[in-house]
């Protein structure tokens, strides 16, 4: 089993909507991969201020005549164990990113890893005996990156399950990849019509 390296003109031959432009789609391609991180956040980080703090309410000493300087409560900000200002508070992090953005984000990340020759394709990508130690192998044998996409139209249960454990390797529907997906690592496979399902999305 071996790969070639995806060239401009053999993904031109199949179609592959490329960003002629060198320019083209560098925005578009920033905002979708922020949409996606941004999306990602849970937004949950919360603090309490001095009003919603454990503590008593009174206050600790006279407001004159102590020599110290006046304090209203014990939940006060400059406490230890006091509230906290400008603290995070659950929020919704995400954005919205529109169909038409996403689609050239897409275009402009698979040019580029194409110019720099990082896009692989092999006809066929199959672990028949679903070990890990195959799987290595067998990916060994197509690209020597430590961090590999292989994306493919679909992948057998043996295949999958043979590749969920090893670091650094993510395995992929065609349908499915994302900009930030083709940024993330170092060389991308692509198996068999999975350049087809990629044509159709970048048409």
């Amino acid at each position: 089993m071996s790969a070639t390296t995806l060239t401009l003109d053999a993904a031109k031959k199949a179609s592959i909507n490329l960003v002629e432009d060198p320019a083209k789609g560098l925005q578009a391609l920033h905002e979708t991969v922020v949409a996606y991180r941004a999306n990602r956040r849970q937004g949950t980080a919360s603090t309490k201020t001095r009003n919603e703090v454990a503590g008593s309410g009174k206050k600790l000493w006279n407001q004159k005549g102590t020599g110290r300087a006046r304090m209203g409560s014990v939940r006060s900000p400059i406490w230890r164990g006091g509230g906290v200002v400008w603290g995070p508070r659950p929020r919704d992090y995400s954005k919205k990113i529109p169909q038409k953005i996403k689609s050239l984000a897409l275009r402009r990340a698979l040019t580029s890893r194409i110019e720099d020759g990082d896009v692989l394709t092999t006809a066929n990508f199959s672990i028949q005996d679903g070990k890990t130690k195959s799987f290595i192998k067998t990916l060994s044998g197509l690209t020597d990156a430590k961090k590999v996409l292989v994306l493919a139209s679909a992948f057998d249960e043996t295949t999958f399950l043979s590749g969920r454990n090893v670091a650094n390797v993510q395995l992929l529907n065609a349908a499915d990849v994302n900009a930030e997906h083709l940024l993330n690592f170092a060389k991308i496979v692509v198996v068999g019509d999975a350049l087809e399902i990629l044509a159709k999305r970048t048409a």
